[in-house]
């Protein structure tokens, strides 16, 4: 792992307080090289890490036909152990004729929900999801230009009155990054047999904000920080 991503991961782990003595940590594995890179970057930092933890690697197979299971629990099973596999319909039911608006939002919802069940079955307090800062940002928009409200996912969050936290360890690097890391690494790209890869409204919004970049590489980064530095005052409210 290079000394910025290393740096980066590091920082979030500790700015959000994500990992703890004695955690046993769910990683979510999707397929794509961002939770396969957090996977691997996890298994070095519990190697040199002053506190003791366990990973726990699950995958959720959305039940699409040509789905890559077994080729990515093989995969993993090279750095991580075993990976648990559990086979569900969630994407074929997103997909369903009554669901065409929104396939994305139910397949996230269901997926969510079989991963909350699995750390209550395994034992785990904390799930790992491999989202990354250009993913946050890119939630921030799509809230906002498709539901109407001002919020995106945050690197650390808490349910069930505490009982399950997910984290975010990738929150502050950036999907290049991650990118070029893998390749080095050597992960395989897994063809995503989703109807919807591709076309998406995350599509769409990482398009704009790819262009909008372009123009000033300090784009991004200020954007990210205003997610934390909210004027309140100076947004819109009704008068009681």
């Amino acid at each position: 792992m290079s000394r910025k991503v290393n740096h980066l991961m590091g920082k979030a782990l500790s700015d959000y307080g994500m990992i703890r003595h004695g955690d046993r940590l769910m990683v979510a594995v999707s397929g794509g090289k961002d939770s396969l890179f957090m996977l691997n970057a996890l298994e070095s930092f519990k190697k040199k890490a002053p506190i003791a933890f366990d990973l726990v690697p699950v995958y959720v197979d959305p039940g699409f036909d040509n789905g890559f299971a077994p080729a990515l629990k093989s995969l993993v099973s090279r750095f991580s152990g075993s990976m648990t596999v559990r086979y569900t319909d969630h994407g074929v039911r997103a997909h369903g004729e009554d669901n065409r608006e929104n396939p994305c939002f139910l397949c996230s919802r269901l997926r969510r929900t079989s991963l909350f069940e699995m750390a209550k079955e395994k034992g785990c307090t904390r799930i790992a999801l491999g989202h990354n800062k250009d993913d946050i940002i890119e939630t921030l928009f799509i809230n906002m230009f498709y539901s109407g409200r001002m919020g995106t996912m945050v690197p650390s969050q808490s349910f069930f009155k505490g009982n399950i936290t997910i984290i975010r360890p990738l929150a502050y690097v950036e999907k290049k990054d991650i990118v070029k890391l893998a390749k080095r690494l050597k992960f395989p790209d897994f063809i995503n047999p989703c109807p919807s890869d591709g076309h998406s409204k995350r599509s769409v919004i990482r398009d704009m904000l790819r262009e909008i970049y372009r123009d000033n590489h300090h784009i991004k980064g200020n954007i990210f920080r205003a997610m934390g530095n909210i004027e309140a005052d100076y947004l819109l409210k009704k008068s009681l």
